[in-house]
């Protein structure tokens, strides 16, 4: 049964699925600190979400050397893996994707993590070979450039037309206009969804439950 709209569905990852940006946001603020850096406002720090690690972090601490960033880095994952059992799955996502996978689209993860970081979220929150696949930044071009989108479209021989990116940063929704893929945006997530009209997405879902029904109705 071929899907309504979309055969293809890519959702970002963390402040999307996972309810994980407070944790990235204090891992990353810790981690600066721990280098006795100045500690970046939760805005600095929170707006880098979805980025490679290591823009992310050159990002949210602008005055630390290059040569430094695999050291912020170390850090950085040091604080995340330790507490990362903390945090879960958005209420409902479950459900939702189960619904998904029954209209036979395929689906699909595009995130700033990395393979190391996604495969152990994965197996936290039970979800492997749910997903039929997954494009991380370390093994791939970071957001917002499109070429996750662009390998994930070839991997299943989907059209730009019949694919959809979710995501709840202007990251995500850039990265959909470079792959010339709709888009959808959530508001529950790091940035500001005021910001995402810009990147023209269909919708923009306030709760888990919003971006079900939609899906159902529209992908």
């Amino acid at each position: 049964m071929r899907p309504q709209r979309f055969d293809l569905i890519a959702f970002d990852w963390d402040g999307t699925l996972f309810d994980s940006t407070a944790l990235i946001t204090r891992c990353i603020q810790a981690a600066a600190v721990d280098l006795g850096l100045e500690r970046p406002s939760d805005a600095d720090a929170s707006y880098v979400i979805g980025m490679g690690l290591q823009e992310a972090l050159a990002h949210a601490v602008p005055g630390l050397a290059p040569a430094r960033y695999p050291e912020l880095g170390l850090r950085y994952r040091h604080h995340y893996f330790a507490a990362q059992h903390e945090v879960t799955l958005f209420k409902g996502t479950l459900e939702m994707l189960a619904a998904l996978k029954a209209r036979h689209h395929w689906l699909t993860v595009a995130t700033g993590k990395s393979r190391r970081g996604l495969d152990e979220a994965l197996k936290v929150v039970e979800l492997q070979g749910l997903f039929d696949g997954s494009r991380t930044a370390d093994e791939t071009a970071g957001k917002p450039h499109p070429q996750m989108l662009h390998e994930l479209m070839r991997e299943f021989g989907a059209a730009p037309e019949r694919t959809l990116m979710i995501g709840d940063t202007s990251h995500d929704l850039q990265m959909a206009l470079n792959a010339g893929t709709a888009s959808v945006g959530v508001s529950y997530g790091a940035h500001d969804h005021e910001t995402f009209e810009a990147f023209k997405p269909l919708h923009i879902a306030h709760s888990v439950p919003d971006l079900h029904d939609w899906l159902i109705k529209n992908a």
